[in-house]
């Protein structure tokens, strides 16, 4: 079953759902390691990205433009930090799917992946960093290597979820290379990327959209 406009109104939806849901803990994770407002510039973005998605007409926007949208407004809301890289991924997606009424599976697999590449080469990170690529990364390997064998979308991105939690979780025993807390040093050891757990919080609700969409 394609996936439409429409139906990326309910995923921007149920992104900025769970992250609003999150919030509070985000930033407290923030606290730790960075200066604690991760959860509301997280937010404040998803919201904004899911109101711009919503204002469309669907019968008139291409999934392009949801994205397109969605990007526009994050940057807007969030303009440091985390701004830059979501606003990046979304454009990465719209252009991974131009021109395109709707989209199929292996469409929204690379629509996936290519936010996270876009995540990737804005944040100029590698895994290993105590990033949110630490989350991004091994889940769009993840659902890209599972479509390329022939699984169904629901276990591509339950997969990709998978992933996304164990990258996250393995931030813990990192130090980090970019942002506030590289300069903390081996104080950042024993807490979570707060980028990478809000990652893996959008991540899961991607997979959780594919099973409502497939149910």
């Amino acid at each position: 079953m394609a996936i439409t406009s429409k139906d990326l109104q309910r995923l921007f939806d149920l992104i900025a759902e769970n992250i609003a849901a999150h919030r509070d803990h985000l930033c407290e994770l923030d606290r730790a390691i960075g200066d604690g407002d991760h959860g509301l510039a997280m937010d404040a973005g998803c919201e904004a990205a899911a109101k711009a998605v919503a204002a469309l007409d669907p019968g008139q926007a291409a999934p392009t433009a949801a994205f397109n949208a969605a990007a526009k407004a994050f940057l807007n809301a969030v303009g440091a930090s985390s701004g830059p890289l979501y606003a990046t991924a979304f454009m990465r997606a719209g252009a991974a799917v131009k021109d395109r009424p709707d989209l199929r599976d292996e469409e929204f697999v690379r629509a996936f992946a290519a936010m996270a590449a876009g995540i990737q080469e804005r944040g100029k990170a590698e895994p290993g960093q105590k990033t949110m690529v630490d989350a991004w990364k091994p889940a769009a390997d993840a659902a890209l290597d599972a479509l390329a064998s022939g699984a169904s979308l629901k276990q591509c991105f339950g997969l990709a979820e998978r992933a996304a939690l164990q990258g996250c979780e393995a931030t813990r025993d990192m130090t980090a290379a970019k942002g506030r807390a590289s300069r903390l040093g081996d104080r950042v050891i024993g807490h979570i990327d707060p980028g990478a757990a809000s990652a893996a919080i959008i991540i899961a609700s991607f997979t959780r959209f594919i099973h409502h969409h497939d149910s």
